[in-house]
């Protein structure tokens, strides 16, 4: 029988458990059960302070470095590139100049005096040879054009594979300098060369091929219709459906592949095995990898339009006002305006290749961790690490990798 006198003590009354004994409180009857961690308590009761909130052993997935080892959303996938060239500047960006530099200069020693020998032969030559020398000159340019693409191409697969060198040690809280981070990336070089000269290969193979389609079209609708109007617009429509079908697919294969640098250099594979890897880790995670690297890539390319459209407006107007009448009188002033605005060129592109690699480097960990769970064999790995234990390489797959680590989202 309930005590008629009996009054329910004051709020706050009651003092905290101590070392997780019985939680006293008018939520706790004589003979009810008792919790530490969390009180039972009636239907309708207010709950004590603190009540619900995560429980004293759980601790969020750790985060040595760049990025958490846990799968990682879209935010962390976006903003994760440019945090990495923040994180370690020098090495990082040094990378990425170099490799522009590199490019940029071989073109310009092979246009260049190909340029001055064209304008020397065109100057001296009759008007009989001149059409020939033109046409000559064309030729040439379109066949040094290749230069400086497979430099384009060499180089970066070369930085990326710097990149995820570089992303893959930031995440276990590891800071690399230049010559390491080059030497890591360089023991792979053959194979990231194999590889360009694969693409390259494919790519010169897809340009013939429409091409050739657009001249056999050409000729054929040119021998029914005889060379009439209709012809040649029924040509460019086909060929230009089949051009835009080149350019699907070709996309479609980019992404696809495009982890195979990566794994080259952080698996320890060959081109056929990468290849393989590359596509069984985008399987299912297609259209997630697009969205990622075609969002930075657009992000990219209107920063960098933002950043020298203007300078570009204002060295033409500068030279304007300098040789308004085209003399040359100003031609120091001009060649400086140009030359700040080629410097200003190279720096952003170099920004523009590195966190464009960086982000394929952080899909190929996020698609790891997901798909074999590399966050939970990073997690003892920084553990063991932190002990003093010996440890290997991380990221080489092992011959029976962990199941998947839980769906972060």
């Amino acid at each position: 029988m309930t005590d008629p006198q009996w009054q329910p003590p004051a709020e706050g009354a009651w003092p905290p458990p101590a070392n997780g004994g019985p939680v006293p409180g008018p939520w706790s009857a004589p003979g009810a059960p008792q919790w530490a961690n969390g009180p039972q308590q009636a239907y309708g009761a207010t709950p004590p302070p603190g009540y619900g909130a995560p429980q004293p052993g759980w601790t969020p997935p750790p985060k040595p470095g760049l990025l958490p080892l846990r799968p990682l959303g879209f935010g962390t996938l976006m903003w994760a590139p440019f945090r990495t060239l923040r994180r370690n500047p020098g090495p990082v960006l040094g990378s990425g100049l170099i490799v522009q530099l590199v490019v940029a200069l071989t073109t310009v020693g092979a246009f260049v005096p190909f340029f001055f020998a064209m304008t020397a032969r065109l100057g001296s030559a009759s008007v009989a040879d001149q059409d020939a020398i033109t046409a000559g000159a064309v030729g040439g340019f379109l066949l040094l054009m290749l230069i400086p693409m497979a430099l384009s191409i060499v180089g970066s697969a070369f930085l990326q594979g710097i990149m995820v060198v570089e992303v893959a040690s930031s995440t276990l809280g590891e800071r690399l300098r230049f010559g390491e981070l080059w030497r890591r990336t360089a023991r792979r070089i053959w194979p990231l060369i194999g590889w360009t000269l694969l693409v390259a290969i494919a790519v010169v193979v897809a340009i013939l091929a429409v091409v050739l389609l657009g001249v056999l079209v050409g000729v054929g609708f040119a021998s029914v219709t005889s060379g009439g109007v209709g012809g040649i617009v029924a040509t460019v429509l086909i060929v230009g459906v089949v051009a835009l079908g080149v350019v699907a697919l070709g996309v479609w294969l980019a992404v696809k592949l495009s982890l195979v640098p990566s794994v080259i250099v952080m698996e320890h594979v060959g081109v056929g095995r990468a290849i393989a890897r590359s596509w069984q880790l985008t399987n299912r995670y297609f259209w997630r990898t697009f969205g990622v690297e075609a969002l930075v890539a657009v992000i990219l390319y209107f920063a960098a339009q933002l950043v020298t459209t203007p300078v570009t407006l204002i060295g033409g107007i500068i030279a304007g006002l300098i040789d308004p009448t085209g003399t040359g009188s100003g031609a120091g002033a001009i060649i400086a305006v140009y030359a700040i605005s080629m410097v200003l060129s190279l720096v952003i592109g170099a920004v523009t290749a590195v966190v464009q690699s960086a982000v394929v480097a952080v899909v190929y960990l996020d698609l790891r961790m997901r798909k074999e769970g590399l966050d939970l064999v990073l997690q003892r790995h920084v553990e063991l690490r932190e002990a003093g234990s010996p440890v290997g390489d991380p990221f080489v797959p092992s011959a029976a990798p962990l199941a998947s680590s839980p769906g972060w989202a």
